[in-house]
């Protein structure tokens, strides 16, 4: 479980929907199915994070890149899961994996884009929840907290339209 997990979700998805609103009116793509891309685009982010960590990169002797690079990684990753919940009409985290082996991280990496294409084919709730629960856990194993996550997330959330206020 994740240490100080007092992320405020209720809020988060509300930030999310606001952001998400706007690039859909701005972008002219309001009601259009766009979950696949919000899927790629998740995990491209995740991509970037575990290459930021470079957890999985055997060949080499280099560490990972600072905390604050992989946290804001992963914090675009949260936008992404945000998205797709709302996407779904799910507003609900799972936080706590129930019991999961433990893994490594390269594992733990490779488990999220698992549950990922889980919720692509079949986009219940149940899936989400498992996505979610896999995306803190992920969270707790890089060593971030609840706090520091929300915090971040804000800080790129505000980043992010500052972006479309540029014709990003």
């Amino acid at each position: 479980m994740m240490k100080d997990n007092n992320l405020n979700v209720e809020q988060l998805f509300q930030t999310q929907k606001n952001l998400n609103d706007r690039i859909l009116e701005e972008h002219n793509l309001t009601g259009h199915d766009l979950f696949q891309e919000k899927q790629l685009a998740f995990l491209v982010e995740l991509g970037e994070l575990a290459n930021e960590t470079r957890c999985f990169k055997y060949w080499s002797k280099k560490g990972p890149a600072e905390r604050s690079v992989i946290l804001e990684e992963y914090v675009d990753g949260l936008h992404f899961v945000l998205t797709l919940g709302l996407s779904l009409g799910y507003t609900t985290f799972a936080t706590d994996e129930n019991g999961q082996a433990e893994r490594t991280l390269t594992e733990q990496f490779l488990y999220v884009m698992e549950s990922t294409h889980h919720l692509n084919r079949n986009r219940n709730e149940e899936d989400f929840h498992k996505l979610t629960a896999s995306f803190m856990k992920l969270g707790d194993m890089l060593g971030f907290s609840g706090k520091e996550i929300e915090q971040a997330y804000f800080e790129k959330n505000k980043v992010n339209h500052e972006r479309q206020d540029q014709g990003y």
